[in-house]
């Protein structure tokens, strides 16, 4: 039995006295003396005895030397010497039930730290010791085992329910379900957590007890403590999702159950109840079950989106003016740059509201998730299932809290009107032309929280504020957001911001009247603003350059805008993140101002380019030396390259210049095998940009390039792919019939693409768009001639946008190479049809249709069997160009007169009506 030497453990003791003392300089020492001490290889075993068996220290000494040997274990167990491992192992099983429960707590981390190390194989006695532990008389060890196990549950799951281990849960299940009827709250509520942890993966052992696991969940449901209470919630949420099959049977009990716990006199509790109607809003059977219950449910609901009093203190709720406080520098949220995506031009940009339903009002001082925040979604996510059947519940109750005297209950009222703004749009328009102008006039509320939840709110509403003549509410709603953005008040300049930014998206040029009074507001906050809020303002800025294009390039605008951005450009460093939102902001700037931002582009193009350089630099040294130097942000890469893209885009031909006195191509090439997908993404779509605005810079790359391009068509990295197939068909354009040698290069895995079943999964769930603004997949915009084939016969309905992009970069290599391509025809003319009849006619469409002719005209025999739906896809023109008209009309008469009169009647007589009125109208087949 090891022991210590005396006057190491009067070492060890001080160290840990010292580490607790609030001094940067002590914790120096402390942390140089803690390296030099684990060069010692017994120093483990000091810092488990004072953990385990110096009852005579004090508790936070004792458990901060157990927290130390955890940090050891994490970085270095694999070489603790044998003997010191057992030792270490063999003293928690022993200690496990000390007196303390700080001590009991963390041994039991220790535990599970050596456990998720690769060592639950390893240390096979563990399991069945903690397990035998739990008949222990004495309620500290039952209750430290039972700790011990619960955190080697959440660490473990997957593992214990593999055959690896022989599948210990088999025996623990129902051992810890025996559990649930224990005398002791704590141990009834450790043995819930644990059978929790295996539910969500639908382990097999709790599969084969789950009507013992139910029914013992509803004998507790009404236990007098508050964490056994919340952990039957919480289970009951999961089985909702899991094993809904078994609480069909009693879901009328288990909602009034959850109707209660809902308006638990513990929050937290409360907040695991509200998650059930959160997760039942997903399942199919919501509607049939919940409807009956909805006039408890709602009010509910609406209660508990009131602020609560700890919410207000956090929160600052009654400090009114805080504008001139510099903000702390934890306030602020780390940025993530959202890779360019080239979205076609038919996919008009939908932006999301930039605080997302979920997020209600960003309260980020509170912890993230609350009561507030959960009733909300919920409210939100019920709306979208229920629609205007909601509303006979909730109208009643918005009259009286909209107009309530106090101002946390009229607060809450605006919130009910934003969250469910989407689900009840059409039952709410009768009401809006009164409560827009309330609305409006809470913006000057007396209390901020008040004003901020009215700009989201609002702005929730913004599409059918624009829908209206502009002087009745989207002129008033713009002048008083416009006074908010100036607010003296932080948080309510914040929700301002953000809300002008989704007016913008929804108003676009209807805000081109005002832009002189627009960019006054902008650039006076710019001197206002503090940190936080400045990288908001940059969003606004950027929108308003997306909203308005090309009107923004008048040199009046410019000479506003463009001094205060160049300023804070020179004043940043380049390896400050405030540059990521600063160059979005650009950007959208730059495409916008086309030729007027010719005057600052220079500075700008080349900096970019030393940000690209820097960081392949950066990543070079540090893949060749990773003990020397750190790995660097690529975000700047991705920034600076999705930058490039605007200025290639707005400037056009203009960018010309810029690259030829730069080595942005050989940079590019080194970008675009790059190990992290984020920098190929916008490599490809720069490289497609600079193809459209100087190919003569490209054009020597090529060979080099398309391997590249090639390899890149992978559909498993959705973004990439898009971008990489879209600049493949930028070049043929550019190309033409000298594309030839690289056809074969991409044509096999672009035809693997488009035949690819449609991913649930689309790019707009997975990806930001150009510009960082993230489409909202709810709201696909679909325009084109609509299905004219039914549901049915389409399969790809909306488009799958991989393969949309596949299939116009397919027929643009057709146009160019057409004796290359046209042999597989057949291999994709179905899938082809399908993706681009849902789509408007324009440029890329126009192109793709002349290359798909082309090809009939190659191999007329690849489109016979699918004949119809090529005939589908020619129909969804509007109004083609009447060169491209002439080849459907002789493609569509060629067929025709190539298998006569009476079998076109017999193959016409498929078509759905429309699509046959189409085609006589259009085409006079």
């Amino acid at each position: 039995d090891w022991q210590p030497d005396e006057q190491g453990l009067q070492q060890v003791l001080q160290l840990l006295k010292d580490s607790q003392s609030p001094n940067t300089a002590t914790q120096r020492i402390v942390q140089d003396k803690l390296k030099q001490l684990n060069q010692f290889p017994d120093f483990n075993n000091y810092l488990i005895f004072v953990l385990t068996r110096l009852k005579s220290e004090d508790e936070p000494t004792r458990s901060l030397s157990g927290l130390i040997l955890k940090n050891n274990v994490k970085a270095h167990y694999q070489s603790f010497p044998q003997p010191v491992a057992e030792f270490i192992k063999q003293e928690c099983l022993n200690n496990i039930g000390d007196a303390s429960s700080l001590i009991r707590a963390t041994i039991g981390i220790l535990i599970t730290t050596i456990a998720s190390k690769g060592e639950l194989q390893m240390w096979p006695e563990l399991l069945p010791q903690l397990c035998n532990l739990l008949n222990s008389e004495d309620y500290n060890t039952c209750e430290g085992a039972f700790g011990a196990l619960q955190k080697i549950c959440e660490d473990s799951s997957e593992l214990l329910d593999s055959d690896a281990l022989n599948r210990p849960l088999n025996v623990m299940i129902p051992k810890f379900l025996q559990f649930f009827k224990h005398c002791s709250p704590k141990i009834r509520s450790h043995a819930i957590a644990c059978v929790n942890q295996f539910i969500m993966d639908r382990a097999q052992a709790l599969m084969e007890n789950i009507d013992t696991f139910i029914e013992h969940l509803f004998a507790l449901a009404v236990d007098e403590d508050p964490e056994v209470r919340k952990n039957v919630c919480r289970a009951l949420v999961m089985l909702l999702e899991v094993r809904i099959d078994r609480l069909i049977p009693h879901m009328h009990s288990i909602i009034q159950y959850m109707l209660q716990r809902t308006q638990d006199s513990d929050e937290n509790v409360a907040l695991e109840a509200c998650e059930f109607w959160l997760t039942l809003a997903e399942q199919p059977i919501c509607k049939e079950v919940l409807t009956s219950h909805l006039v408890q449910l709602i009010p509910i609901l609406v209660n508990g989106m009131k602020y609560s009093e700890i919410d207000i203190i956090l929160l600052k709720g009654d400090v009114e003016e805080d504008e001139a406080i510099p903000d702390s520098e934890q306030d602020i949220k780390p940025r993530f740059h959202k890779s360019r995506t080239v979205t076609l031009q038919h996919e008009e940009e939908r932006p999301q509201d930039p605080d997302d339903a979920e997020d209600e009002d960003d309260d980020d001082t509170l912890s993230d998730w609350n009561l507030r925040k959960c009733s909300a979604a919920a409210l939100d996510v019920l709306a979208n299932v229920f629609r205007e059947e909601l509303l006979p519940h909730l109208l009643p109750l918005l009259k009286e809290l909209l107009f309530h005297p106090e101002w946390v209950i009229k607060e809450s009222g605006i919130l009910v009107l934003g969250a469910i703004a989407e689900g009840c749009m059409q039952g709410m328009v009768p009401y809006l032309p009164e409560l827009i102008p309330h609305l409006i006039q809470c913006l000057s509320d007396k209390k901020a929280l008040v004003r901020s939840i009215a700009c989201w709110t609002l702005s929730r509403y913004a599409h059918w504020v624009v829908s209206q003549p502009p002087d009745m509410y989207l002129k008033p709603l713009m002048t008083e957001l416009l006074k908010r953005i100036l607010d003296s008040n932080k948080r309510v300049q914040e929700a301002a911001c953000s809300a002008f930014a989704t007016l913008e998206e929804e108003a676009c040029t209807e805000l081109v009247p005002y832009l002189s009074f627009i960019l006054d507001t902008l650039v006076f906050a710019f001197g206002k603003y503090q940190h936080k809020n400045l990288l908001i303002l940059y969003d606004a800025i950027g929108t308003l350059a997306d909203s308005v294009g090309h009107h923004l390039n008048q040199p009046e605008y410019i000479q506003k805008l463009m001094p205060p951005l160049i300023q804070k450009w020179n004043e940043l460093k380049d390896e400050d993140k405030d540059l990521f939102p600063l160059l979005e902001c650009l950007s959208s700037v730059a495409t916008a101002l086309q030729s007027g931002f010719l005057p600052y582009c220079e500075p700008v193009y080349q900096r970019c380019v030393t940000l690209v350089q820097k960081t392949l630099a950066q990543a070079m040294m540090y893949n060749q030396h990773p003990e020397q130097y750190e790995a660097p942000d690529k975000d700047f890469m991705i920034v600076a390259l999705d930058l490039l893209s605007g200025l290639a885009e707005g400037l056009g031909c203009h960018v010309e210049q810029l690259v030829a006195r730069s080595n942005i191509m050989t940079l590019l090439f080194q970008c675009m095998q790059d190990t992290m997908p984020e920098v190929r993404q916008s490599s490809f779509a720069l490289l497609g940009d600079l193809t459209k605005a100087c190919f003569v810079h490209v054009k020597p790359c090529i060979a080099e390039f398309m391997p590249i391009l090639g390899t890149n068509l992978n559909p498993e990295f959705i973004s990439v792919c898009n971008n990489a197939t879209w600049a493949i068909g930028e070049i043929c354009m550019q190309m033409g019939a000298e594309m030839q040698p690289y056809v074969q290069m991409v044509l096999n895995n672009l035809v693997e693409i488009i035949n690819r079943p449609n991913t649930p999964k689309t790019l707009l769930e997975n990806t930001g768009e150009a510009g960082g603004v993230q489409r909202d997949p709810k709201m696909g915009v679909w325009g084109g001639g609509g299905c004219l084939l039914g549901r049915g016969a389409s399969p790809l309905c909306p488009p799958n946008p991989l393969s949309l992009s596949a299939a116009i970069t397919i027929g643009r290599l057709g146009f160019v190479c057409p004796q290359e391509v046209a042999p597989m025809l057949q291999q994709f003319i179905r899938p082809w049809c399908t993706s681009l009849r849902n789509i408007r006619d324009n440029e890329e469409k126009d192109s793709a249709f002349r290359g798909i002719c082309v090809m009939i005209g190659v191999n007329p025999g690849g489109v016979v069997q699918d004949f119809i739906f090529f005939c589908d896809a020619v129909a969804s023109w509007v109004s083609p160009k009447d060169d491209l008209r002439d080849m459907f009309y002789k493609i569509l008469h060629g067929f025709k007169d190539q298998v006569g009169e009476e079998n076109w009647q017999q193959f016409s007589e498929q078509f759905p009506p429309l699509l046959k009125d189409r085609l006589a109208a259009f085409y006079g087949v």
